[in-house]
């Protein structure tokens, strides 16, 4: 087996990961939107535990997915792609960092969820091309 379908392999195998990783985020995401609207309608506090719950586990899915998304874009490297499909995954990397500092009211909850959502897609999206991308390598 030649080197570089080693290393392509890889970086599929670390692509597959992160992505599971960021459907994870997705799902946990969807959940704490649910639960965020809910309590928004007067859940109570039952619904304000359940809805920060899904949160703390967004979060954490969240860290575990950044964690992913570095080894993937570690493996990347090692990769000779062509200039045409070479994207850095870098930039999406950080949201992570920022992404629930700060939460003060439910509609600023609500925001930010639906914000890590579209991040969460788009990252979704990025890495399922490359992935195809590699796969034709």
């Amino acid at each position: 087996m030649r080197d570089e379908d080693r290393e392509i392999r890889e970086a599929i195998c670390a692509g597959e990961r992160a992505l599971g990783s960021l459907r994870q985020v997705q799902e946990k995401l969807d959940s704490a939107r649910a639960w965020g609207i809910f309590d928004m309608l007067g859940g109570g506090t039952l619904t304000g535990i359940l809805k920060h719950s899904r949160i703390n586990d967004a979060t954490r899915c969240m860290e575990n997915a950044k964690y992913d998304l570095q080894a993937f874009q570690k493996e990347l490297r090692d990769v000779q792609l062509p200039d045409d499909i070479r994207i850095e995954v870098g930039g999406f990397l950080t949201f992570a960092d920022f992404f629930f500092d700060g939460f003060l009211a439910d509609y600023l909850v609500q925001s930010k969820i639906a914000d890590a959502r579209r991040q969460v897609e788009d990252a979704i999206r990025r890495v399922e091309w490359l992935l195809d991308e590699l796969r034709r390598l």
